[in-house]
């Protein structure tokens, strides 16, 4: 187990990626089912029931499985594709993400601001450090992660850290010790995967509603 609470990948089952043909752990992966009316539906929390059908948390994975028409091929029959069917991952992954934050925070394992995250990075109560996408390489500067890169989270943008605090918008923020900082962990790595894209910025679009009661 990593500092922030993931669990190593000898200890998640694998799946194989229909679109890149390799296998690797249900964390760095996307669920998607079928609907009975043949609908692809993505599947975040991964409870939807049937065979699921799994792409890697990435776009060039997504976006060749549905050139190709992958989906059907993997459901042995013909099914339909939203044609927004990236930005609906995209903005399921982005939701999730922003409501960990927030249930941690609500729990008292996430704070945000530059003071109350630099006084747990110095207090060592800090395990990963949240920093907005959008916000100027001199702010982000002034604060470093608890245990080097694995421990930075970048995929979000100012406006949707601020959603998880119940503010417009948040810089910073750190997450403590806790299953909650796994789980954040693990969405922000798919979130990344998908915003890492070419000419777009890891934090992309807000994708979100306000979630003051998160």
């Amino acid at each position: 187990m990593t500092r922030g609470g993931r669990q190593t990948d000898q200890d998640d089952p694998e799946r194989k990626c229909i679109a890149t043909g390799e296998s690797r752990p249900k964390p760095g992966l996307i669920r998607f089912a079928i609907s009975p009316d043949g609908m692809v539906v993505p599947d975040l929390m991964g409870k939807l029931p049937g065979r699921g059908v799994y792409v890697a948390s990435d776009r060039a994975a997504l976006d060749k499985a549905v050139s190709k028409n992958l989906f059907s091929r993997a459901a042995r029959q013909q099914v339909a594709v939203p044609p927004d069917l990236a930005a609906m991952v995209e903005a399921g992954l982005a939701r999730r993400v922003v409501d960990l934050i927030a249930l941690a925070r609500k729990a008292g394992l996430a704070v945000a601001g530059l003071e109350k995250v630099k006084d747990w990075l110095e207090k060592d109560k800090a395990r990963v450090l949240i920093q907005a996408e959008d916000g100027s390489e001199r702010e982000r500067a002034r604060l470093r992660p608890p245990d080097g890169p694995e421990s930075l989270v970048t995929c979000l943008t100012a406006q949707e850290l601020g959603l998880a605090f119940a503010r417009e918008r948040a810089i910073h923020a750190a997450l403590g010790a806790g299953g909650l900082t796994g789980r954040v962990v693990e969405e922000a790595a798919r979130l990344a995967g998908l915003r890492r894209a070419a000419g777009k910025h890891v934090g992309g679009r807000t994708a979100l509603k306000d979630t003051k009661d998160a």
